[in-house]
């Protein structure tokens, strides 16, 4: 009985010392991660790194034609065009109501977009009153300064030549040794009104556009007469004779015509009240050039409100007030 035990041990003792051994090295190995791999086979590599799942084509897809659309590089993308700056030159002068203006006009210049505001003051120097506007202004803005001659100020002259010549030479200077950005000019009188329309249609001027004018000329507006898209003629209430017939808030000229035209200004000697416009459009352009904006010269989207004349009979010559305030 015993040898029988004794042949049956020796027989398991191998097999025994062999899964003692196996669960030893077992036992020694290092934990796996908790975090399982990554699988990539369902995926490829997408622009920047992305994963992006593979298309799972259908019975009726073509063999490949995933891969040869994905390795397929389409035209490089196009930048934006660049928009065009719009340069508003304001002519202003000392006057009870001068800074309510501004205001006025710079709520509305906020509201647009790439515009420089060019501000001459008729003046021999700079005041304080429009420097700290201006600088609280938060616009891309010029001031410049430039009096008006006193032989020049008596009634019945034209008013703000000296002023938007001054722009005008600002505008020249500062391109003449670059290459002109696309850019429009307008010249913003600060006793207007303006709607944002104006300023989208002004904008794509190519040399010089034209649009109506409410309030002003004695009538509720004037306007060019457009027929099958060509200025043929105005409808004004003063001097339909004129060559332009139109009002300075009613054109803007590119800015490539201004700098093209180094010669072209306003001018005092010849130049009767109202006929600035003329004589200086004549300058750059013809009528058979002129480009029509809103709705062919049929909507009003500037206004010649002109601020009501203040009255001032009970302010003292004096100054009574403790504290002084800026108006």
């Amino acid at each position: 009985m015993k040898s029988v035990l004794f042949s049956r041990f020796f027989i398991l003792l191998p097999w025994i010392l062999i899964v003692i051994i196996m669960l030893d090295v077992d036992t020694r190995r290092p934990a796996s991660s908790l975090t399982p791999r990554p699988y990539f086979s369902p995926y490829v590599a997408g622009r920047g790194g992305a994963r992006l799942p593979l298309r799972r084509g259908g019975p009726n897809s073509a063999p490949g034609r995933a891969a040869e659309k994905r390795n397929e590089s389409g035209p490089p993308p196009q930048p934006e065009p660049q928009l065009p700056t719009i340069y508003a030159i304001t002519p202003t002068y000392s006057r009870p109501v001068q800074k309510a203006e501004l205001t006025r006009l710079a709520n509305t210049f906020r509201q647009v977009a790439q515009l420089h505001w060019i501000l001459v003051e008729d003046a021999a120097a700079r005041s304080e009153l429009v420097s700290r506007f201006l600088a609280r202004a938060g616009l891309p803005s010029t001031h410049l300064h430039v009096p008006t001659p006193r032989r020049y100020k008596r009634p019945g002259l034209p008013r703000a030549t000296e002023q938007r010549n001054a722009g005008l030479a600002w505008l020249r200077q500062r391109h003449q040794h670059q290459r002109a950005q696309p850019g429009v000019l307008f010249f913003a009188d600060d006793d207007n009104t303006y709607s944002l329309e104006l300023f989208q249609e002004m904008r794509t001027t190519r040399k010089v556009s034209v649009w109506p004018v409410g309030l002003v000329g004695g009538r509720r507006y004037e306007r060019p007469l457009v027929e099958n898209g060509k200025v043929v003629g105005w409808y004004t209430g003063w001097r339909a004779d004129r060559p332009f017939a139109i009002d300075m808030a009613g054109f803007a000229v590119s800015l490539q015509v201004i700098l093209s035209n180094p010669k072209a200004i306003f001018k005092r000697h010849g130049s009767l009240p109202g006929m600035q416009e003329s004589d200086f459009l004549k300058q750059i352009t013809t009528v058979e050039e002129l480009e029509p904006k809103a709705n062919n010269c049929t909507k009003v989207l500037v206004w010649h409100t002109r601020t009501e004349k203040v009255n001032l009979a009970n302010e003292p010559k004096h100054h009574l007030d403790t504290v002084r305030i800026e108006v």
